[in-house]
């Protein structure tokens, strides 16, 4: 559980990424191209995101060891 919460938080970071290169692009195909990207990255966050909490209802006793906290909408995907 613990690899599937690693790519949740990597996939985040990777969306604030895109959202930070979109704000600062000059040319507007690209800043189009990285808030695309960084919108899709989210959709694949709050999916595992959701994955996670349907595993944790299912099994709570095995998905103790993932903090609630992270399982949460954070950063660009809010």
């Amino acid at each position: 559980m613990q690899d599937v919460q690693s790519h949740l938080e990597k996939l985040r970071g990777e969306a604030a990424k895109c959202r930070l290169i979109s704000g600062l692009a000059t040319d507007e195909k690209k800043r189009e191209l990285f808030s695309r990207l960084a919108d899709h990255l989210c959709v694949l966050a709050t999916d595992i995101a959701n994955a996670i909490i349907a595993q944790k209802e299912a099994d709570p006793i095995a998905c103790s060891e993932v903090p609630r906290a992270a399982m949460g909408a954070s950063g660009p995907c809010t």
